[in-house]
């Protein structure tokens, strides 16, 4: 062959096009770089499609009609944009053309079906496209009905150039150029035989460009075409390019929306659908088409996907599928979410496209009622939180013959036992009302009418509902419910798009580059001299609360977080870096944001700090000092906690203290750097963490402070949704049996006690009370048990009902006496009222803290590896049970805590080395020796200096002995001796120096 060179790449390229997607060739001689337009392609289109109408206009124009239509339509794509004019054509004196014609949603209309082939690809290399330089050249434009849509850069590797010359290239092109300017073409692809990147908006140097690639082994770049013997990017012209596709993403996927820039304005934003969007979203139409209602679908997207848009062209396209007798396969498109801030970003984003008016409800008020009205109203989208379906199961029965697709984000827990139960009992259909005669049915029989009724078994799921679940960190039942069954018994997603991917094509940062933990050392004593007994692990954890909670290590970490952010993240993101510290506690949020404060003021610093928990926080469960006092969101901050989220947008705030609150669903770009005060892990450590992955044009990376949690612990966590998570087996439905026959051992209830209560439950003239009358012998028999006995059945039964809840909405067989069992438990369980252990709070006032660090333990990046997360299905009955705990002296207590929290404390505990240091330090201070000058100041001028000075140095002694620090703070005449002690030591010292 000859040499390798670009050329042949692009002759490749347009052969394919030509030969294998009937596009027409075309030269530089068809193009006309002022209108921007190859007139005879697209005159050809009009007079295919609309003679009729061009009759008219000719009538009206006379000989100057291409002149005159030509002016017009170059001005209208001019002044609303190539895709506005595309999908609602052009008007020119009385007349309407189309200009495009998209694919019918049924094959009912045989016209259409002909217009629709009547569209003109074409496509033209090495396009003169300038009106300044007429010498200037893209490699490749691609037209539709004579109107460019497409432009690429293309370039070989064996010729020493790559897509990243191609980006290049095209950030020095004049984007003022008609052709280039935004609107006017929909994407600019650079490419190259590896690898594709695209951008919709040229902007010179500060153009975007984003990857279009397929993903290889979970991560960027694109599957060799090795056995193709093709170039790895063949894809993009083969399959993103073909006619039918990029009809499609006209019609269906690209957007034209309008974003919130850096102040606050308004930004029109063109969206190309990404390359794992596109095939997210059409492999799982296409499925839907195929296989029609009944489907389940789990779709394992990482945080930065663009989840919103996905689910927004999911639901558009849904709404208006047929099969193949061109019937709509779903009445109503219903997306479930139980945030609402996603709720509403899911409104804006569904609306954003074109749409028949009244077609998307989102329902917000009056929940029950009028998500029952937007169904019987045939509303063909609807958006709710989830919280929304318990209150309409009754009124949605009444809309029989519907069929729906329910798209559930984050598909989470939320979304398992009960709660999806009646989800799934809200949408099932009546196909006939059936009325009982008068005989008296078994109790059998009825559950059997009930559970046809609300039907929990996904694998025998009704056929009018199909489920499309997303999530960035599939839980093992989640998997279970919704993922794909393989041949080895294993679960996986239906689509995946990995954290791997996403952070390796640079559309989430890596939130574990700059990890840094920190271990808490202490000591404590006991300081009263009786020994009491407490039961060992409630008193450690205890304990451990008070260490960490105390008004001492709180003020350090505070210390030392504000230290680091005023060093290490203020100047970053452009100056404008914001960090959240995340706290165990909502005491302990209030304790920070108190500290926060108090430290932001002392240090002058020009920002605030707003802190965020829900409900109210009584006073003396913060310090005893605030007795009295209720702490509230709203009071803290200033203003309604619903604008809290908005508030830290703003740049005077720039921390956010937060307790089980913006943990999860919480989209701030700013967001550089957190402080993790807080025991996570698994899924938690992901969601939490990952707040701070969202990108910015100026955020090239983020760090972590963790407190509690140790590298290892996280890494594992993270390492399960780093790339695709499966499902080692699915669930032994025998646990079930397992749960029942460890009740029964406890001889609580029998077989008369179940029955009774079934009879009356599944009987639609049963009464409450009897209900109440058959739980009360069960609940009088483990009354009489001991007191560990009622804990460990309680605590069983809990177990029971939550994993059948479960276990019966995957189970392919259903067992009468089970769900008997099931419901009674589920009553009973309600009116086993335990006296809980009161917590031995007044421990903490017993000991003493002698010792306190704070020691970093690592830092640097925490490494994930390419394995699949596995996860392991519901765990065995008694499996998770804790230890017995046993009542231990609090001296042993204490001595087993100091053997693990401890470290090698000195001598310098020692009260006469303590001050002795400290009286050092004070003579070195070279205020204080300038301040003794007795030749410029007296003594009291020195006394006022020195009190400036002792007061930094005695907090710095709380690091090296609280007890001596607690003595001068807290006893008036200990403190006052010991500052003139020192104030005349240390002035003695200077001056004899001096």
């Amino acid at each position: 062959m000859n040499k390798p060179s670009e050329e042949k790449f692009e002759e490749d390229i347009e052969l394919s096009l030509v030969c294998n997607n009937k596009y027409i060739q075309r030269t530089n001689s068809n193009y006309d770089p002022e209108l921007c337009l190859d007139p005879d392609m697209l005159f050809d289109f009009i007079r295919t499609t609309q003679p009729g109408e061009w009759k008219k206009l000719k009538s009206r124009h006379g000989a100057d009609v291409k002149e005159n239509f030509l002016d017009r339509l170059t001005k209208d794509i001019k002044n609303r944009g190539t895709l506005k004019v595309l999908r609602t054509g052009v008007k020119d004196v009385g007349c309407h053309f189309d200009l495009l014609y998209s694919k019918p949603e049924t094959g009912l209309n045989v016209e259409h079906q002909d217009k629709y082939r009547a569209n003109i690809f074409s496509v033209i290399r090495q396009l003169h496209y300038s009106t300044k330089t007429p010498k200037k050249s893209i490699d490749m434009v691609l037209f539709i009905n004579g109107i460019p849509i497409i432009t690429a850069e293309l370039k070989s590797p064996l010729n020493e150039q790559n897509v990243e010359h191609a980006i290049d290239q095209y950030k020095k092109r004049d984007s003022t150029e008609p052709l280039l300017s935004f609107k006017r073409c929909f994407a600019h692809f650079a490419v190259d035989p590896r690898f594709v990147f695209m951008t919709t908006k040229l902007m010179d140097e500060s153009t975007e460009f984003l990857p279009f690639n397929k993903g290889y082994q979970c991560g960027a770049g694109n599957p060799p075409a090795y056995g193709k013997d093709d170039y790895d990017t063949a894809y993009l012209w083969e399959d993103i390019w073909k006619k039918d596709m990029l009809l499609d993403i006209i019609q269906n996927f690209i957007q034209l929306v309008n974003k919130k820039g850096k102040n606050g304005v308004l930004s029109p934003q063109l969206i190309f659908p990404r390359y794992h969007q596109l095939d997210a979203v059409n492999l799982l139409v296409e499925n839907t088409r195929l296989n029609g209602a009944g489907q389940k679908y789990l779709i394992e997207h990482s945080a930065g996907s663009g989840k919103s848009y996905t689910i927004s062209r999911l639901c558009d396209k849904l709404s208006g599928l047929h099969d193949e007798n061109n019937e709509n396969i779903f009445d109503t498109i219903i997306v479930i979410t139980d945030r609402r801030v996603l709720d509403d970003q899911l409104s804006r984003t569904i609306l954003g496209h074109e749409h028949v008016e009244g077609t998307i409800v989102s329902i917000e008020k009056d929940k029950a009622k009028n998500l029952a009205k937007a169904i019987e109203d045939n509303a063909k989208i609807i958006i709710v939180t989830l919280q929304t379906f318990p209150f309409a199961i009754d009124l949605f029965h009444k809309t029989p013959g519907k069929r729906f697709a329910v798209v559930i984000d984050e598909a989470h827990s939320s979304q398992t036992g009960d709660t999806a139960r009646d989800l799934r009992r809200v949408l099932v259909t009546e196909d006939s009302i059936e009325y009982e005669d008068e005989q008296v049915k078994d109790v059998e029989d009825t559950i059997n009418e009930k559970m046809e009724e609300i039907t929990t078994d996904l694998k025998l799921q009704p056929k009018n509902i199909s489920f499309y679940a997303f999530t960035a960190t599939p839980k093992n039942k989640t998997l279970e419910m919704f993922g794909v069954e393989q041949p080895d018994e294993t679960f996986e997603p239906f689509h995946l798009y990995s954290m791997k991917q996403a952070i390796e094509e640079r559309f989430i940062l890596d939130v574990l580059q700059n990890y840094t933990t920190y271990n808490t050392y202490f000591e404590l004593m006991k300081k009263i001299e009786d020994d009491p007994k407490y039961k060992k692990t409630i008193a450690s954890s205890l304990l451990k609360s008070y260490v960490g909670s105390s008004e001492y290590a709180i003020r350090k970490k505070t210390e030392l977080m504000l230290d680091h952010f005023w060093t290490g993240t203020t100047d970053r993101i452009g100056g404008r870096a914001k960090a959240m510290v995340v706290t165990n506690s909502r005491a302990n949020a209030i304790r920070y944001e108190l500290e926060f404060k108090k430290q932001v003021k002392d240090r002058e610093y020009p920002f605030e700090v707003l802190v965020a928990f829900s409900g109210t926080v009584k006073g003396e469960n913060v310090r005893k000092v605030y007795t009295g006092k209720d702490f509230t969101e709203n009071g803290e901050n200033g203003f309604p906690e619903r604008q809290t989220a908005e508030k830290f947008n703003e740049d005077e705030y720039r921390i956010l203290i937060v307790a089980n609150k913006f943990q999860t669903g919480f989209d701030q770009p700013l967001l550089h750097t957190m402080y993790v005060d807080k025991k996570l892990g698994g899924v938690e450590a992901v969601q939490t963490l990952s707040r701070l992955n969202r990108k910015h044009p100026e955020k090239s990376d983020t760090m972590v402070l963790d407190f509690v949690n140790d590298a290892e612990k996280i890494r594992e966590s993270f390492q399960r949704y780093h790339v695709k998570t499966i499902l080692t087996e699915p669930t032994d439905p025998n646990k079930l049996y397992d749960y029942e026959n460890q009740l029964k051992d406890f001889a609580v209830f029998d077989d008369s006690d179940i029955n009774k209560f079934a009879s009356e439950y599944f009987s639609k003239k049963g009464k409450q009370a009897v209900l109440y009358t058959s739980l009360r012998p069960a609940i009088e028999r483990w009354g009489r048990l001991e007191d560990d006995e009622k804990r460990d059945f309680k605590k069983k039964m809990t177990t029971f009902v939550r994993q059948y809840a479960f276990l019966s909405q995957i189970i392919s067989f259903f067992d009468e006496k089970l769900e008997k069992f099931y419901q009674y438990s589920k009553y009973l369980v309600k009116e086993l009222h335990v006296d809980l252990d009161r917590l031995p709070t007044e421990i903490t006032e017993k000991v003493n803290m002698s010792s306190f660090r704070i020691q970093e333990t690592s830092k640097g990046s925490i490494f994930l590896s390419d394995d699949e997360g596995r996860l392991r299905p519901v765990p065995e009955p008694g499996a998770t049970r804790p230890p017995d705990d046993e009542l231990t002296p609090l001296s042993e207590i204490i001595k087993e805590i100091n053997e693990h929290c401890g470290t090698d404390f000195t001598e310098e505990d020692k009260v006469g080395q303590v001050l002795g240091d400290l009286q050092k330090n004070l003579i070195e201070n070279p205020r204080l020796a300038a301040a003794a000058n007795t030749a410029i100041n007296k003594k009291e001028d020195f006394e006022l200096v020195f009190k400036e000075i002792v007061s930094d140095e005695l907090d710095e002694l709380a690091d090296i002995n609280i007890d001596i620090y607690s003595k001068i703070k807290n006893d008036a005449d200990f403190g006052k001796m010991v500052k003139e002690m020192l104030l005349n030591n240390v002035y003695k010292k200077l001056v004899q120096k001096d």
